[in-house]
């Protein structure tokens, strides 16, 4: 609840701004001034369903005005950027006027008015192209060639979910379209790869039931996310998918065999993760054979730095989402060494899917959501 208050009043901070530029700023009459103002009204609390909705609020009532609440606060970014954008053509027409000894006051009035209305537009086409691209996760293919991989594991295909982000906007229907998907590739191995949820087991547990029919001849593993820990349900949701017959690795390691040949699958905590789930890295590869190939679960890029030091030759990651919504995925190598797709960290190879899913706003603007197909290839 804290957190829900505290989103509020910033949100009410801003909502304050876009009204001084939108509705004063441009001298907007009436009453066209104040149907605006209802919506930002109306807009900001449907948006704090959407941060409360999984968590505080059943989605059983709440998805669809949580799934409305959210999609404005990327209607939100956009027109903070515009806002920019407008403020310094302003200025710069002020300086200018000033320069010229000449009033400014009509000129910018008419840059306030005309680029406020292309910053509205464009926001909403932008968000409502992102809508669409969101709700459809592409299937993509990358050929991954590795040293050390023994040939009998020569184009083992493994199909990479991450970053569903079920439970404020989306439900068990888009888990069945992904579950369906991957199903439809066939893959040798599944793994699930973090931040399936926002949300309680109680309110949200029952939307990950799909994920029962996935099926693989390797396997089908997971690791936990940053946000499985969010509602204090890390260890029950660890536990849900377990029911749900994916093998969870909680810093743990396990073994797969094709062919005669095996090969090492590890899988660590979230990076963030409290005790008593802190990553650990040398628990999880304690006593194996450092001459096997070793493939780690990690849902953050940046444990491959680590991971380079402790000789695992391949790792599968999520959490970027590539930015999810331009142009937030400049600000993602602040933070990890990689943004999206196959690179390498070190002596480790790592591949980072944009995931299936969207955190927040149910929104993708340049940052499609994937279902990455990984074709394992002996170099």
């Amino acid at each position: 609840m804290t957190r829900l208050l505290a989103f509020g009043t910033f949100l009410a901070l801003v909502g304050l701004v876009l009204h001084l530029r939108y509705v004063r700023r441009t001298r907007m009459p009436r009453p066209y001034s104040r149907v605006v103002d209802a919506v930002f009204v109306v807009a900001w609390v449907l948006a704090l369903i959407g941060i409360g909705s999984g968590e505080l609020f059943d989605p059983a009532w709440a998805r669809v005005p949580a799934f409305i609440g959210l999609s404005w606060l990327a209607v939100v970014l956009y027109l903070v950027l515009g806002t920019v954008l407008v403020g310094l053509v302003t200025v710069s027409i002020r300086v200018v006027m000033a320069v010229r000894h000449r009033d400014s006051g009509d000129v910018r009035l008419r840059v306030h008015r005309f680029g406020s209305a292309i910053v509205a537009l464009v926001s909403v086409v932008a968000v409502g192209y992102g809508l669409f691209e969101a709700a459809n996760p592409r299937v993509t293919r990358t050929t991954v060639s590795l040293d050390r991989l023994p040939a009998q594991f020569d184009g083992t295909r493994v199909a990479l979910v991450s970053d569903l982000h079920v439970g404020p906007a989306r439900g068990r229907g888009f888990v069945q379209k992904v579950v369906d998907d991957v199903n439809a590739q066939s893959p040798d191995l599944v793994i699930l790869d973090g931040d399936l949820i926002d949300g309680t087991v109680d309110l949200v547990g029952s939307d990950l039931e799909p994920l029962r029919e996935l099926s693989a001849p390797l396997g089908v593993f997971g690791v936990s996310g940053n946000h499985e820990f969010y509602a204090g349900d890390g260890g029950k949701w660890l536990d849900r998918w377990d029911s749900l017959g994916v093998r969870v690795l909680r810093n743990e390691r396990a073994t797969v065999t094709r062919s005669g040949a095996t090969i090492d699958l590890a899988g660590i905590n979230d990076a963030t993760a409290p005790k008593p789930y802190e990553p650990d890295l040398d628990r999880a590869l304690a006593g194996r054979d450092t001459d096997r190939f070793v493939l780690l679960l990690a849902h953050q890029p940046l444990q491959a730095f680590d991971a380079s030091d402790a000789g695992v030759d391949l790792q599968v990651s999520g959490h970027t989402h590539a930015g999810q919504i331009w142009p937030l995925r400049y600000l993602v190598p602040l933070q990890q060494p990689t943004v999206e797709g196959l690179d390498t960290v070190g002596s480790t190879t790592i591949y980072t899917t944009r995931g299936a899913g969207a955190w927040g706003p149910p929104v993708r603007v340049g940052a499609p959501p994937e279902i990455a197909m990984l074709e394992l290839e002996s170099a």
